[in-house]
């Protein structure tokens, strides 16, 4: 037995879905970007609590690294203390851990190798609980179909529409997060190139005025010579010159 149910009765759903953001459950996860500072000779550390069985996702990297190299010392903690993840001075990396006790984790990083620079850090946390987001099945035997009434055909309809908005929204926060990715590498790139036009800068102004002053002091020394008046012809002449 087939059953059909009008157009509009099916697209009532998804416009309440669309307008009262309800979606289904498992699609839920904790995502957090930011950017830090991290001052010369100091160490930023931020704390989140994550719950036994859920699974760490922590990527990072140095935008900036004002007048110094790209690089900060990262350490992620567990809540009693022990360290789980240690880099030392490097420009990027990712890193992921499966949780085997609650509580408090500790994010480090630590700039005190630096006695001038600051660096700034983009970093994205991830915490999720492994199987969640997983893609639904959409294989339904048209068995199952035989005998339904007309509540439990739409019921399952609508809940085929809030899996097909979960997916989705997934797909989005993917994309948000490559994006993220993408605008930080950008950064750091632009950071860099400024920071390489300001040496350029500072070192063709260098150039350029001992250019000048050469040139300065060789037109003072040509016209010593030639003027028998002066002091400095005196002065040759004294040395032999």
């Amino acid at each position: 037995m087939q059953v059909l149910l009008p157009l509009g009765i099916l697209l009532l759903p998804l416009q309440l879905l669309l307008l009262v953001g309800i979606l289904p459950p498992g699609t839920q996860a904790y995502d957090k970007e930011m950017t830090v500072y991290v001052d010369a000779g100091k160490v930023e550390c931020l704390y989140h609590t994550v719950r036994q069985g859920e699974t760490i996702d922590f990527e990072y990297q140095v935008i900036d690294g004002g007048h110094g190299d790209l690089d900060i010392s990262f350490t992620l903690l567990d809540p009693i203390g022990l360290v789980i993840v240690s880099d030392f001075k490097k420009p990027e990396n990712i890193h992921r851990h499966e949780v085997a006790k609650e509580g408090d984790y500790r994010f480090c990083f630590d700039n005190s190798f630096s006695l001038f620079n600051r660096k700034t850090v983009f970093f994205e946390l991830i915490v999720e609980r492994e199987g969640e987001g997983e893609d639904p099945q959409w294989n339904v035997e048209l068995d199952e179909l035989a005998g339904l009434s007309r509540d439990e055909y739409y019921d399952m309809k609508v809940q085929d529409i809030m899996d097909f908005i979960g997916r989705i929204r997934q797909q989005l926060n993917k994309a948000r997060q490559l994006q993220d990715v993408l605008r930080s590498h950008e950064a750091r790139d632009r950071n860099l190139a400024e920071a390489n036009f300001q040496k350029v800068n500072h070192w063709s102004m260098l150039q350029i005025s001992a250019m000048i002053g050469v040139g300065l002091i060789q037109v003072f020394m040509l016209r010593s010579i030639f003027a028998t008046n002066g002091r400095m012809h005196l002065l040759w002449r004294k040395l032999g010159i």
